[in-house]
This record gives C-alpha cells, sequence and structure tokens, in this order.
C-alpha cells in the first residue's frame, strides 16, 4: 500500500527495474511485446491481453485496428507522455487519469509480461525487482529535462551512439519521425522538433560522463 496517493490530473515519472539486472528483453519480439501491453492496458479493457492477441478480430484487421476498435468506448487509465525501454528496465512518464490509474496499469502491463516472459523461457517466479517506483514531476521544465533524460538512456548506456537509433523509446515521436504514435504529449509539452533534437543532442556527452562518473563512485 502506498503511503502516498498517486493523485488524478498529475504527472509522474514511473520506474522498474528487473531482478538482480536481470536481462528481461533480448530481441525484438521481447521488445515488441511489452509496448504491446503497454498499449493495450492504457485503457479498461474487460479481457486480458492474452485473449485479446489471440482473438478473431486481431487476426482478421491486425493488432493497431483491433486494438482500436476494441478500446474506443473504454476509458483510459493513463495519458502516456514518455517512454524508454532497455534491457533490464523501463522508465515511462505517465498521467494518471482515473483512480488509481497508474497502480492498476503497472500491475496489468508489469503481470502480463512476466507470464509471457516465463513461458518462452520455461521459467517460474517473479521478474521484477519490487513495486514501481515513481517520482512526481512538479512543472513542465522538468517535465521536458526528464524526457531528454529517458531519451538519453540507451546512449549514456553505450547501447547505441544516436539517440534516433533506440526505437524502443518515444524519441522518433518527439522528432515526428514514426506513424504510431504511442505517447501523447500535446497541450503539455509545446515540441518542435529541431530545437528539441538539439536539446537532447547537446546533452549526449554530459550524461555520458556523469554515469561513468556514478559508477565510479559507487564502484
Amino acid at each position: 500500500m502506498r503511503k502516498n496517493p498517486l493523485a488524478n490530473g498529475e504527472v509522474y515519472h514511473v520506474f522498474t527495474r528487473s531482478i538482480a539486472d536481470f536481462k528481461i528483453f533480448n530481441d525484438a519480439l521481447e521488445y515488441d511485446r511489452i509496448l504491446q501491453l503497454i498499449r493495450y492496458y492504457q485503457v479498461k479493457n474487460k479481457s486480458k491481453f492474452s485473449d485479446f492477441i489471440d482473438s478473431s478480430i486481431v487476426h482478421q484487421i491486425g493488432f493497431d485496428a483491433a486494438l482500436e476498435t476494441v478500446s474506443k468506448n473504454n476509458n483510459p487509465l493513463v495519458q502516456i507522455i514518455a517512454y524508454c525501454l532497455m534491457p533490464t528496465h523501463i522508465h515511462l512518464i505517465l498521467k494518471q487519469l482515473t483512480d488509481k490509474g497508474i497502480s492498476i496499469y503497472m500491475s496489468n502491463i508489469l503481470n502480463g509480461y512476466t507470464r509471457y516472459f516465463n513461458i518462452k523461457h520455461q521459467r517460474k517466479g517473479p521478474l521484477w525487482e519490487s513495486e514501481f517506483k515513481n517520482v512526481l514531476v512538479k512543472d513542465d521544465e522538468q517535465l521536458l529535462h526528464l524526457t531528454r533524460y529517458l531519451h538519453l538512456n540507451p546512449t549514456t548506456a553505450d547501447l547505441i551512439k544516436k539517440p534516433e537509433d533506440w526505437v524502443f523509446s518515444s524519441y522518433k515521436e518527439y522528432l515526428s519521425q514514426t506513424e504510431s504514435d504511442i505517447c501523447e504529449f500535446e497541450g503539455i509539452l509545446e515540441i518542435n522538433h529541431s530545437i528539441y533534437r538539439k536539446f537532447v543532442n547537446d546533452r549526449i556527452a554530459y550524461q555520458r560522463e556523469l554515469a561513468k562518473i556514478k559508477s565510479l563512485i559507487l564502484d
């Protein structure tokens, strides 16, 4: 039970990590599955994801069209503002829209992915370190810098050289370089694509060096 319940209308940085930094995303299919769960459970869908993904409507018209059909009359739990998926952890920036929306949402996607991963890899037991962590985002400036921090995670970890090369984050949405938008940040952040790219790129070296310094201190 959380001491401070998450409030409707507020924006939060939500973070969760695997047990002992266990690698939970090993290939594109696993990243795709968590992204499907992130999209599916954004609204109060009555059926489980496993039932939905195997349903006739998905086989007939595809995942995107089927999701739009089953979700259009359901109330959203959260608004997704930004995300970044890393091999051992997940970052999300979420606005809570209904009571306990973030808690319900995170429980659904994390439990759903655990079931999928355990079946695929023939394992048992929990996958995630603990209940997700969250930090209240207090103003627009903090939010803007937080999106940059998320989008630089892959370069900071030396997974790629340029943030746009990491396809498992919302960075390309912020540059308007993708047809499938998961995030909704209009009305919350006013993003000029070229200015935002420079805003992110100007911080690549600094954030990478800062991470190295932190690791030396912790060691």
